[in-house]
């Protein structure tokens, strides 16, 4: 199948070569001329545009960091629908708010083409590995047709429901998941203070009743984890200001159901401001740097 792919960032690229290894043919379009490069290397094909992109497509994939890009990406004078044929699927597996893929959805049935939303989870070893899970947004027949494709790059396809679903599933994970970060990293900053080793710590949370994700497979603590971000100086991950930008998405959601969030809202201020102290580029793990103490400058 001939698959367009547009946003080549730390999931995207990973996610398009595992397209590749499937077999299909690819057509990419990023403004970082480094990863278009990267993925011409990789046997793919390159575009000037989101719209030239998906003019020959028979499938169109968007991975882009927030709100705002999807809607330019698709709705812009060079984007999606101004390219691409009638009947073609659109998948959007950005994070943002379950309106804004709504509007698009409807904004693309006129024109004649259906379009789901397919958030991820896994991180950027998932899209490495191909075990990422999708959570799907869709009308149930367009789900069946665009599942083998994201079978190429996940292990667990799941239909929530129809177009939005997927970002409520989303938004309401990634609202655990940065709650429990903060929660675990308050643990184990708080046990070495107290003197046990991190490892030791680590290993006794990991077979008991504290066991999550956040402590057994991304701790937070330096050294825990060797495949964990916080053993390469938190780069390379989820990074905190995208975990922020989610929790925006859950406190705005909650904010228009009026449902309450109170460790949600928390969370926002904690991660903003790990945001505020520039450690905003690095993974969200390294949160636990703000309950760690900083080295009193020397007069």
């Amino acid at each position: 199948m001939h698959i367009a792919f547009i946003g080549l960032g730390n999931m995207g690229a990973p996610m398009a070569r595992n397209l590749l290894k499937a077999g299909h043919a690819l057509t990419v379009f990023d403004l970082n001329p480094t990863a278009l490069s990267a993925l011409q290397a990789d046997g793919a094909a390159v575009a000037p545009s989101a719209r030239k992109a998906a003019a020959e497509a028979d499938f169109v994939i968007t991975m882009l960091p927030a709100a705002t890009h999807v809607r330019a990406t698709y709705l812009g004078p060079e984007g999606v629908l101004a390219g691409v044929r009638p009947g073609v699927p659109l998948v959007d597996s950005s994070t943002i708010d379950p309106a804004t893929i709504r509007a698009l959805a409807a904004e693309a049935k006129r024109q004649g083409n259906p379009i789901a939303d397919a958030p991820v989870s896994g991180g950027t070893g998932g899209a490495q590995a191909g075990t990422l899970t999708f959570m799907v947004g869709a009308e149930p027949t367009l789900f069946e047709q665009l599942k083998p494709v994201l079978s190429c790059m996940g292990r667990n396809i799941v239909h929530c429901g129809d177009t939005g679903t997927g970002q409520v599933a989303k938004i309401c994970n990634n609202l655990i998941l940065g709650i429990s970060m903060i929660g675990v990293s308050e643990a184990m900053a708080l046990g070495v203070k107290l003197g046990i080793d991190a490892g030791v710590l680590a290993g006794i949370v990991n077979t008991s009743t504290g066991r999550c994700w956040a402590a057994d497979t991304c701790n937070p603590y330096p050294g825990v984890i060797e495949t964990a971000p916080a053993s390469r100086g938190y780069s390379g991950g989820f990074g905190a200001d995208l975990m922020l930008k989610d929790l925006g998405l859950a406190t705005d959601a909650a904010r228009s159901v009026r449902q309450p969030l109170f460790l949600g809202a928390l969370a926002q201020q904690i991660y903003q401001a790990v945001s505020q102290a520039g450690d905003g580029h690095l993974d969200f793990s390294g949160v636990i740097r703000q309950y760690q103490a900083k080295e009193e400058p020397k007069a």
